[in-house]
C-alpha cells in the first residue's frame, strides 16, 4: 500500500477523510500493513535531484526517448509541482510533475507528465497509480478545470482504468503517445447540487409571468413592480450571522438589478435562538440596507428557534430584462467587481467585494443592467459564473461557450474557484454582436463567448479546445419561451 502525505488541507476536506485515510482513497487499496511507500511533495533540492536522476535512468538510459537529458521548459517553471513516492527510509521510488500548461496567467489548465517509477519498485506496489491519483487530486484542489497528460501508448489502459479519457493520438520524442484528460466535474457537480431539482420541485407553479421562467425576480402582474425573495443557508446564518444579514440584502438587490429594476425597499424574516443572536443578524442586514440606501420596510422576527433568515426585495421597472432573452449568436459578457477578497472562512466559495464599497459605487453597479439593456441578464448565483451562464442559456433555449481566458478574474483567484464561487457582484449578460460590454462603477467586464445551438455550457481554451462544463440544462425548468408563464426567485444564497 502507498500512503499519501503532505497534501493540501482543502483536499482532505473535499475527500471527507482524515490524513491517515488518504492512502486507500487515492490508491483504491484497503487498509493493511505498514505502507511500503508514501507520496508527498518534493520540497527540497535533494529530493528534486533524486527525481530527475530517476527520470534520466528511465527515459534516457532505459527507454532511449531522449539524448542525455529529458528536461524541458516545465522543469524551469517555478509553478511546476513534483510529487514523489518514498520508501520508509526516504528513498525516492517514483515521481510525477504537474503544473500550468504554458507561460502566462494560470487559467486552470494544467498538464501532468514525467511519471516515473524505479524499475526495482515496479509490479504490485501501486506506486504509479498512487502518483497519478495524487496528481489528479492536487490539481482539482488547486482550482484546475482542465488536466491532461501525454501518456505512452502502452500505458493508455492503465490510465483508462484510473478514470482518464483518451482525447487523441500524439507523438512525443518520435514515440506514439495518447493525449489523455482527467474528467473534472466541479462545475457540473455544483450546478447539480444547487439547481437541478428546481424543475421537479416547481412543476405546476408559474409565479413569474409570461417569458420569465427561471428569472431572478418576479414581475407583479398589472404593475411595474418586481419582487425578489431569497433565503440564506441556515448553516451560514449560524456560522456568520452578520455576513448572512449583509448577504440577505446583497443577493436580493442583485436579483432586482439583473432585471433592470431600481430597489424600493426590503422585507425580512429572522429566526434566532435568542435576542442576542437575532441582533447580530439584524446588524448585518441593517448595515447592508444602509450601505445601499434601501429602506427596510418591515418583516418578522421569531426567537427560540433554529437560525433562519430570508428577505424580499421590491423594485420598479416598466420593462424588466429577462434571463431568457438570449439567442444563438448573441455574445456572452461577464461583468464583476474584482475588488475585495475571499470572505474569511469561505475561501474559494464567497468573494467579498461589496463591504468595501461606498454607496455611490454600490448603486452604480446596481444600475448596470438598467443602463445597458442587454437581451438577457442574470446575476451570478451560488451556481457560479459557469452555472449561471447555464441557467441563462437554458432559459433562452440554447447552449453556451465560455472563453476561459477572457473572464474577468481577481488576481490570485484560481479559475476553478472563480467560476464556481459567489462573487459578490457579478452579472452574466447576452446581447447582439457589436453591442457595448456592460460596465458600471468599479466593475470590470469582457466579451467572454457566445450562445450557440444546443444545450449546456462548454469551456473554450486558448488552444481552441472545448471541454464540457455542464452537459445539459441546469434547472430542468426549460426555455422561457416554451411555457406560458415562468418561475421566479430561484437564485442566490438560499438555494444551495
Amino acid at each position: 500500500m502507498t500512503a499519501v502525505t503532505g497534501l493540501p488541507t482543502g483536499l482532505r476536506t473535499r475527500l471527507g477523510v482524515a490524513p491517515a485515510d488518504l492512502a486507500p482513497v487515492l490508491t483504491g487499496s484497503r487498509p493493511g500493513p505498514t505502507p511500503v511507500a508514501r507520496v508527498e511533495p518534493a520540497e527540497d533540492p535533494a529530493t528534486l535531484a533524486a527525481y530527475r536522476r530517476l527520470r534520466i535512468r528511465v527515459f534516457v538510459e532505459e527507454q532511449g526517448m531522449f539524448a542525455g537529458d529529458d528536461r524541458d521548459e516545465h522543469d524551469d517553471d517555478p509553478r511546476t509541482l513534483v510529487l514523489v513516492a518514498r520508501d520508509p527510509d526516504g528513498t525516492v521510488l517514483g515521481g510525477v510533475r504537474l503544473g500550468p500548461a504554458g507561460p502566462g496567467a494560470d487559467l486552470g489548465w494544467w498538464i501532468g507528465g514525467r511519471l516515473v517509477v524505479d524499475p526495482a519498485a515496479r509490479g504490485g506496489t501501486g506506486i504509479g497509480p498512487a502518483l497519478v491519483r495524487a496528481a489528479c487530486a492536487w490539481a482539482e484542489t488547486s482550482g484546475v478545470l482542465r488536466f491532461e497528460a501525454t501518456v505512452q501508448a502502452r500505458n493508455e489502459t492503465l490510465f483508462r482504468r484510473l478514470g482518464w479519457q483518451a482525447v487523441r493520438p500524439v507523438r512525443v520524442a518520435a514515440r506514439p503517445h495518447v493525449l489523455m484528460r482527467w474528467p473534472i466535474g466541479r462545475v457540473a457537480a455544483l450546478a447539480e447540487a444547487t439547481k437541478r431539482s428546481l424543475g421537479t420541485l416547481l412543476a405546476g407553479m408559474a409565479p413569474g409571468g409570461p417569458g420569465f421562467v427561471g428569472d431572478d425576480g418576479a414581475p407583479v402582474p398589472g404593475t411595474d413592480v418586481v419582487a425578489a425573495c431569497d433565503a440564506v443557508i441556515p448553516s451560514m446564518v449560524e456560522r456568520d450571522p452578520w455576513w448572512a444579514g449583509w448577504c440577505a440584502v446583497l443577493v436580493n438587490l442583485n436579483d432586482l438589478a439583473a432585471m433592470g429594476a431600481a430597489p424600493v425597499g426590503l422585507l425580512n424574516a429572522v429566526g434566532a435562538r435568542d435576542a442576542s443572536f437575532a441582533a447580530r443578524i439584524l446588524a448585518g442586514l441593517r448595515a447592508g440596507a444602509g450601505a445601499y440606501g434601501v429602506p427596510v420596510l418591515g418583516g418578522h422576527t421569531q426567537l427560540g428557534v433554529p437560525a433562519a433568515l430570508s428577505a424580499t426585495a421590491l423594485g420598479r421597472t416598466a420593462d424588466p430584462v429577462p434571463g431568457g432573452g438570449g439567442r444563438p449568436g448573441h455574445r456572452v459578457r461577464v461583468t464583476a467587481d474584482l475588488g475585495g477578497r475571499w470572505r474569511p472562512g469561505y475561501h474559494g466559495r464567497q468573494w467579498d467585494s461589496t463591504t468595501g464599497r461606498d454607496r455611490a459605487q454600490l448603486r452604480a453597479m446596481q444600475s448596470l443592467v438598467a443602463t445597458a439593456r442587454p437581451a438577457a441578464a442574470k446575476d451570478v448565483s451560488m451556481a457560479g459564473i459557469a452555472g449561471t451562464l447555464g441557467m441563462l442559456a437554458e432559459a433562452s433555449g440554447v447552449g453556451a461557450v465560455l472563453d476561459v481566458a477572457h473572464v474577468p478574474r481577481p488576481e490570485g483567484a484560481a479559475m476553478g474557484d472563480w467560476l464556481t464561487c459567489f462573487p459578490g457582484f457579478g452579472m452574466v449578460t447576452a446581447d447582439r454582436a457589436g453591442s457595448p460590454v456592460p460596465v458600471a462603477g468599479p466593475t470590470a467586464g469582457a466579451d467572454c463567448g457566445e450562445l450557440v445551438a444546443g444545450r449546456g455550457v462548454r469551456l473554450r481554451w486558448p488552444d481552441g479546445e472545448l471541454t464540457e462544463a455542464i452537459p445539459t440544462d441546469v434547472t430542468g425548468l426549460g426555455p422561457a419561451a416554451a411555457t406560458a408563464s415562468g418561475t421566479a426567485g430561484i437564485t442566490g444564497l438560499g438555494t444551495a
